[in-house]
């Protein structure tokens, strides 16, 4: 499944950060077609004019609904609730607790093409995945918004920054995330602390730049990777992983940790062709731009002894 959301500008182009300060009563950065008016609060000391969509992957994921809606800031736009033909009452729950809630029902499998069908429903000009689980913090969402509107095209989740943890991870996954994180900072130059962390938000204008492609969960690792790769601005923010409140996870350490590995080797050869692929060839003289140089010549400027051919291409 790919992705194509909505004929924009360049997506990669760059637009002015939203962002006021509500206590001085400055507006910093404001395009100049936003009015104070637009602006809704977010924290006590920032509001926000761009739109927010949260998008939910969920499959049998009834009992803790509750607890991940609960945590939802009343500022953001809209919920994108994809379900992945869940057998228990899942869509109903959702539709109980957040009636405004839009449901999208996948067509495909994986978390990978349940985040693609949820970021081309999505309405929003920031874009935040959170799990169905319990285990990331919708009250965390402030921190990504705001790293956002202050110049961040894409910002990343981590469990290993300052004022991050987990309660869930496993010495074998923290090894495994720690090895592969350390790999893709050695072949994209990157220095990412935590790569295997499904809790990331962007502007939606770079949808077409992350042309993501992939329907597992090693969809995190390539959202990482391509941000990097496409020369976005990437921020980390520190954040806490919570035990999953019921239920089993779909995570298979081995299986998946081995498709995540061919992702990276995937990526970095095609990262590096592409590199190769931009490297500037001299272009070729123009004759016809020479010929109606040596046109607007006068015969006495033709005839000086000091006018050379580089003279001519100068002109």
């Amino acid at each position: 499944m790919t992705m194509s959301r909505r004929e924009t500008s360049r997506q990669t182009e760059r637009r002015p950060p939203t962002l006021a300060v509500r206590e001085q009563r400055i507006v910093d950065q404001v395009p100049f077609s936003a009015g104070l008016s637009s602006f809704h609060p977010v924290s006590d000391v920032l509001a926000l004019a761009a739109t927010v969509s949260v998008i939910i992957p969920a499959l049998n994921e009834a009992p803790n609904l509750p607890h991940v809606f609960e945590a939802l800031p009343d500022w953001i736009t809209e919920v994108v609730l994809v379900d992945g033909r869940s057998t228990d009452d899942t869509v109903a729950v959702a539709r109980r607790l957040r009636p405004d809630v839009r449901v999208v029902m996948q067509d495909g499998r994986g978390k990978g093409d349940a985040l693609l069908a949820g970021f081309t429903a999505s309405t929003g000009d920031i874009i935040v995945a959170l799990d169905a689980d319990g285990s990331t913090d919708a009250r965390e969402i402030v921190r990504f918004v705001t790293a956002l509107v202050a110049g961040a095209d894409f910002v990343k989740g981590s469990r290993f920054a300052c004022g991050g943890g987990s309660a869930d991870l496993t010495r074998t996954r923290r090894l495994g995330n720690k090895l592969l994180g350390a790999l893709v900072n050695q072949l994209f130059g990157t220095r990412y602390t935590d790569l295997c962390y499904g809790y990331n938000a962007f502007w939606a204008r770079h949808l077409n730049t992350l042309a993501l492609d992939c329907a597992g969960f090693e969809v995190e690792t390539v959202m990482n990777i391509r941000a990097a790769a496409a020369g976005l601005v990437v921020h980390e923010v520190p954040s806490f992983e919570h035990r999953r409140i019921h239920g089993v996870s779909n995570l298979r350490i081995v299986v998946d940790g081995r498709r995540i590995a061919k992702v990276i080797i995937r990526e970095w050869l095609t990262y590096r062709r592409s590199k190769r692929a931009r490297i500037q060839v001299p272009p070729a003289i123009d004759a016809s731009a020479i010929d109606r140089s040596a046109s607007d010549l006068s015969p006495s400027e033709l005839s000086a002894s000091d006018l050379s051919f580089s003279d001519l291409c100068v002109r």
